[in-house]
């Protein structure tokens, strides 16, 4: 039975539950999670690799976690929309997932109008159905499946693994056969420094309050691999003087605070000890500058590093 394989885009609003539901689906933790919205700023990639099990052929199927969907107001929100359409292009088919707890918004109607555009099957994946009574999701699934003729649709708890496997087989059955995009053993196509970068923002998003997780970001300035350690020297960028205060802390305990847990993460994942510098700038309105927004890309990262090389 020949393989199946294609590209998977995770498609819905800020706090659905697409990276919770990414991270689930490949088995690591891939992409940051947050209760704070917009937590995802960048495409990330996951690889399954599926092995043939009774009627159901091998498979790699390549899922791709999307920003949550919203009407940008910066070139940062611009820049997270354009990433959400470079998802969209070219993938066999689109998750769209919802979160069943919050009544249906008309910005859920324009997440299914990019769903829609997509020109692929769409499954429908109704989430944190944990969190309600089983007699209030009929109601849900029958006001969706008048908006648009669904391939599937699937209940889950991507936090809980409820209907994982069936979505998993579903999968499998709705994608083409084709080539191994990706080989070995990877999970994705992210490198190492750029997910250090992202586990010290996920540390600032749940270590501070109100605008200051919005206006921060990260980059690796160094990362310096050995035997037994990794020095990594990164700079947190914020836009006021304030939030860089607010950063530090009182005797710089909350930048102590935001290193100490975010190096103790990036060990886990390098399997090394890590030796973690952080820095932090204050770039006023950096998030409606697009030169610098553009620079956020781990591609165009790893392009200058190259050059400079």
């Amino acid at each position: 039975m020949a393989l199946r394989s294609g590209f998977v885009c995770i498609l819905g609003r800020p706090n659905a539950g697409k990276s919770t539901l990414l991270n689930a689906l490949v088995g690591e933790k891939l992409a940051i999670v947050t209760r704070k919205p917009q937590t995802t700023r960048n495409r990330v990639q996951g690889i399954i690799n599926l092995r043939k099990r009774g009627a159901r052929p091998a498979a790699q199927i390549v899922l791709i976690d999307t920003p949550g969907v919203h009407k940008p107001d910066s070139a940062l929100g611009r820049k997270m929309m354009v990433e959400v359409r470079e998802a969209l292009e070219g993938c066999n088919l689109v998750l769209l997932i919802v979160d069943v707890t919050q009544k249906f918004p008309e910005a859920d109607t324009f997440v299914l109008d990019m769903a829609k555009q997509a020109g692929t099957p769409v499954f429908l994946l109704l989430n944190k159905i944990d969190r309600i009574r089983k007699d209030e999701l009929l109601p849900i699934i029958e006001r969706y499946r008048t908006l648009f003729d669904f391939r599937e649709v699937i209940p889950i708890s991507a936090l809980r693994r409820e209907g994982l496997d069936l979505l998993m087989d579903k999968l499998v059955e709705a994608l083409p056969e084709g080539p191994r995009y990706f080989q070995g053993d990877e999970v994705t196509d992210q490198p190492a420094r750029f997910m250090a970068a992202e586990i010290i923002r996920e540390q600032v998003l749940l270590a501070t309050g109100e605008e200051v997780p919005y206006a921060t970001t990260v980059i690796i300035e160094g990362f310096e691999e050995k035997p037994k350690l990794t020095r990594i020297s990164a700079t947190i960028y914020c836009e006021r003087s304030g939030q860089k205060a607010i950063l530090i802390g009182r005797g710089g305990q909350m930048l102590k605070r935001i290193g100490t847990k975010a190096r103790l993460e990036i060990e886990s994942m390098l399997q090394t000890k890590v030796f973690l510098e952080l820095f932090i700038k204050v770039r006023e309105g950096w998030r409606n500058s697009r030169e610098f927004v553009d620079d956020l890309d781990w591609r165009r990262q790893l392009e200058r590093i190259a050059r400079n090389q």
